[in-house]
């Protein structure tokens, strides 16, 4: 019990062991059973199989004033006896169970000549944030439907509960809209891809990329994340990041007449929707087909973030309706517009979501839920003005930065980030007032695609720095001094899913960098020198400008 990862509230263990056999009995309310097969799903656990009057292996009791998410488990010498506050609870005890037994247990198919013992003991845990999410950037690079489902997955077997998919950038639009089908027909491809370093001279791959999710699609990563208590956070960011929904739609710009492509570069880009009432009622429509096939929204992100308001300054017919709004900047027009779309949203019974510079804009729907990428300083004083935070900032959770600074990594946006660093972190700072630190409800690592092309790059740069995210996100801490003790043990779990993660002693040969444009270069930009320049922008009134 000394292995588990996230670390439990109380752990005790007893003398001898139990051996749950594959097929064995699972009994209690249907929902419950249910999640414990699904987390135990090796073992094919079989519900009321034993008879009213038999024992059942596994028992499951439903008891809401543990609290949302929350479990006990009881461990004898007989039976396995579970306490759960609700189905996400349930699911999270088969999850500890599942690592109690051997790291076979995480393997598709049972491997004959296992022995599934477990130790005998109790477990109480809850979790400190509700919040405890990973950010995955599927606009820039593609990523299939089966990577999508994979990391629903990972999330699940690390109890994080929150996929935050970021749909659409100027370098892609990732999402079939039946109401507007040019922006999966035009928006989901471009022809090239840059294969420059930061700063070098332009240079391109000349390989067509591209991709999208049917509304279909969206319906089954939906319900596949739900089934495993994980919430999709979807993401339309506007109203920058447009090049890839203006080359499908160039009338709902602020310069109608100008023509865009999807970028084949990676950075920002000046374009910019209008915000004029028609591009509120594209968006609308947008919105309502995503809501309409995940189904239960509570969070839906906005963006709000690197926009270049020049346009709007320069149009006349967007300045005359910020006049007869009565505003008195673009600045001013880009709070209005992001709260009128968290209205658009609240109506359907989402909670918009935002990066920071939607805060520092002002104006925001006091339920509007903020994510303070560029630090814990302008989250403070988002907390401070009664919005709930949730902590993201670049360092240490944007995994797209490596883990050293050595030519040997394959190539990232800048370094360096290490484990230690992510291990360390403290999402509710104790120097912040009881009120500012109540109102941060989470935090999240972000998968910024970049730098990530693929699967097998996406797990090299999400684990084992998810799994301390994962630990900090369920206790509210950093990470305990025995962290690196039971990391050992859940990398042989993480062996046995077929994850292939960095390992912390550096990347394996066929990991590395190689040759070429893929491999990193030392030196060039240092995460801490960025988190300096994003802290004074946060204190600027032209703060929705791109920081980078």
């Amino acid at each position: 019990m000394d292995r588990l990862l996230p670390r439990p509230c109380v752990a005790e263990r007893e003398p001898g062991v139990f051996e749950l056999t594959p097929g064995s009995a699972v009994r209690g309310p249907a929902a419950l059973v249910d999640a414990v097969r699904l987390s135990l799903a090796v073992l094919d656990l079989r519900p009321d199989a034993a008879g009213a009057d038999a024992v059942a292996a596994v028992s499951v009791i439903e008891d809401a004033a543990l609290g949302p998410e929350a479990y006990e488990i009881e461990i004898t010498a007989e039976a396995v006896r579970i306490v759960a506050a609700d189905r996400a609870g349930a699911f999270y005890a088969g999850q500890t169970l599942r690592q109690l037994l051997p790291a076979e247990a995480y393997r598709a198919a049972a491997v004959p000549g296992t022995t599934w013992t477990m130790p005998r003991g109790r477990i109480a845990d809850a979790p400190a944030l509700s919040w405890r999410g990973a950010h995955l950037d599927v606009a820039r690079n593609f990523l299939p439907k089966r990577e999508v489902l994979r990391m629903i997955d990972l999330l699940a077997l690390h109890k994080l509960n929150r996929l935050h998919l970021h749909l659409v950038d100027d370098q892609g639009w990732r999402v079939e809209s039946r109401a507007y089908p040019l922006l999966h027909e035009v928006g989901s491809h471009r022809d090239r891809t840059t294969t420059s370093h930061y700063r070098e001279e332009p240079a391109f791959d000349g390989v067509p990329h591209g991709g999208y999710y049917t509304l279909a699609d969206l319906a089954e990563i939906s319900a596949y994340a739900a089934a495993r208590a994980v919430t999709v956070v979807p993401e339309i960011d506007v109203p920058g990041h447009a090049s890839a929904i203006l080359a499908a739609y160039p009338r709902f710009g602020a310069r109608p007449e100008e023509r865009h492509r999807v970028l084949d570069r990676w950075g920002i880009s000046p374009a910019i929707l209008s915000p004029l009432p028609a591009t509120v009622d594209f968006l609308t429509a947008v919105f309502d087909e995503v809501i309409g096939a995940l189904g239960a929204v509570p969070y839906f992100h906005i963006g709000g973030d690197e926009c270049v308001l020049d346009a709007w300054a320069a149009s006349a017919e967007i300045s005359a309706y910020q006049t007869e709004l009565g505003l008195a900047a673009p600045a001013d027009l880009h709070a209005w517009f992001l709260r009128r779309l968290a209205d658009v949203l609240a109506v359907r019974g989402c909670r918009a979501v935002v990066w920071d510079e939607a805060f520092v804009s002002g104006m925001l729907r006091q339920d509007t839920v903020v994510m303070p990428w560029r630090g814990p300083e302008v989250g403070r004083r988002a907390a401070a003005a009664g919005h709930e935070v949730v902590a993201t900032p670049v360092f240490p959770l944007y995994f797209d930065y490596v883990e050293a600074a050595s030519p040997e990594e394959p190539l990232g946006i800048g370094e360096t980030i290490t484990l230690a660093d992510v291990a360390a972190f403290a999402p509710v700072p104790a120097e912040w007032s009881d009120a500012e630190r109540a109102r941060v409800i989470g935090m999240q690592f972000q998968l910024w695609s970049e730098r990530i092309p693929d699967g097998r790059t996406l797990d090299y740069r999400a684990w084992p720095r998810g799994c301390a995210a994962a630990e900090i996100a369920w206790t509210g801490t950093p990470a305990a001094d025995r962290f690196a003790g039971r990391l050992d043990a859940h990398l042989a779990r993480l062996d046995a899913f077929g994850v292939e993660y960095r390992p912390p002693t550096g990347p394996r040969p066929w990991q590395r960098g190689g040759t070429g444009w893929r491999r990193h270069r030392p030196g060039v930009i240092d995460v801490h020198e960025v988190m300096r320049h994003l802290y004074d922008l946060t204190r600027s009134a032209d703060s929705t400008r791109p920081s980078l």
